[in-house]
């Protein structure tokens, strides 16, 4: 135990917070709570004679949201020193960061600006969530991937929850939903002998998990995405990369990168993904983050039957996010797909094992979800089959959160 405590102190990488832990015996028997609190939702065996590292990936959201959280009495005042927020977020104004006044990041987010539609430009919305939420979620690249634009519409958000005492936060969907899926692939990825395989993501957008997930070192990764999205996606990070000195040594984590150029919609992406590289015999897990319900019923029904049909040949995972169908109703929301029971439905598409979450569960909160009155805990205290809320009567919208299983055997 002594180990895991010192293995997890050492692996913080929130400034300022080694020494004090390292100083204060009663913050390091609250590190080792944590530990043994998340637990229960590990997929490794606790025992003396593992290495200690193998529990960081799935406790370490968790320990970082309770040392974040520490100082504060009600959990909402931010540290600018340890966390790179304001401890006021709402009496500061906005501070752009260097990288996006460089022209060329600037050029290349006007170009998103007047040509991408609306569909594509979630893809920056997504990283502006990653962006703000970094005192939990560790993404370099998210602040030049979301632009100045996302970037201010979502603080202008958080400031004015944060005002009104909102219950939940903008963005605090993005982060656990990112958190989620963070630790659902780690997972997986280590049960796989060697933790090698191939690392599929549909409507990659944004995403820069290649660059910063450890997990991925043995694994191939594959980024499908439109043509156009995936070249300035390149382009912004090649900035990155180039321009400023603390982004000196972000590289590629993954064994392989390959990013293929395809409209989802089509029928001849997953022929334009073979002849990328992608071998249809190896273990594979399909990243579906925020995707599905922007798709017609057809096409991600359609996305989902390629999908399973791996099962017959290979161990196949998937992890996506379903919307029921009183989600697609919000207004001007371009969503299509829905699910009210993607638990039911997956199965009868071939996955033998599916695992459903909401918003708040045991593995779906990362201590992000304390206040039993928030919209999400809310709605985890009715059945799912309860489309009006009791008390108030608004409608049950819900996001879930899902992991499948399907193999030849």
């Amino acid at each position: 135990m002594v180990a895991l405590v010192d293995y997890l102190i050492t692996s913080l990488s929130i400034k300022g917070k080694r020494s004090r832990i390292r100083s204060e015996p009663s913050l390091q028997t609250s590190v080792l709570c944590v530990a043994l609190f998340s637990y229960p939702y590990t997929t490794t065996p606790l025992s003396p004679s593992h290495e200690p590292s193998l529990y960081v990936p799935c406790i370490y959201p968790l320990l970082r949201s309770y040392l974040y959280f520490h100082d504060s009495q009600d959990c909402k005042r931010m540290s600018n020193q340890e966390n790179g927020l304001p401890e006021d977020p709402f009496s500061m104004e906005f501070k752009l960061p260097d990288l996006l006044l460089d022209d060329v990041v600037r050029g290349l987010h006007l170009r998103i600006e007047k040509e991408w539609d609306s569909l594509q430009q979630s893809a920056c919305q997504t990283a502006a969530g990653r962006a703000m939420w970094k005192h939990v979620i560790n993404d370099p690249l998210a602040d030049v991937l979301a632009g100045e634009t996302s970037l201010r519409s979502l603080h202008e958000k958080i400031k004015k929850d944060c005002m009104n005492n909102a219950r939940e936060i903008s963005g605090v969907i993005l982060a656990v939903r990112t958190l989620w899926f963070d630790s659902k692939l780690e997972a997986v990825i280590n049960s796989f002998d060697g933790g090698a395989a191939q690392v599929v993501f549909l409507g990659a957008g944004m995403d820069a998990r290649a660059y910063r997930l450890s997990c991925l070192s043995k694994s191939d990764v594959f980024e499908v995405d439109f043509p156009d999205v995936l070249q300035i996606k390149a382009a912004l990070i090649k900035e990155a990369l180039e321009s400023r000195d603390d982004h000196c040594e972000l590289k590629v984590i993954a064994k392989s990168l390959t990013r293929v150029a395809a409209d989802i919609r089509d029928d001849v992406w997953l022929e334009k993904l073979q002849e990328s590289g992608y071998m249809p015999e190896r273990n594979t897990v399909w990243v579906l983050e925020g995707l599905l319900y922007y798709l017609p019923q057809s096409h991600a029904m359609q996305v989902l039957k390629m999908i399973a049909d791996k099962c017959n040949h290979t161990t196949t995972v998937l992890l996506a996010d379903f919307m029921n169908k009183l989600s697609t109703t919000l207004s001007s929301s371009t969503f299509q797909f829905y699910s009210d029971w993607p638990d039911h439905l997956l199965p009868s598409l071939g996955f033998s094992d599916v695992k459903l979450s909401q918003i708040g569960d045991s593995d779906a909160n990362f201590g992000l979800m304390q206040d039993p009155l928030n919209l999400f805990n809310k709605l985890r205290s009715l059945p799912r089959s309860v489309h009006i809320h009791p008390e108030d009567g608004t409608p049950c919208r819900r996001l879930y959160l899902v992991q499948a299983f399907g193999s030849p055997n």
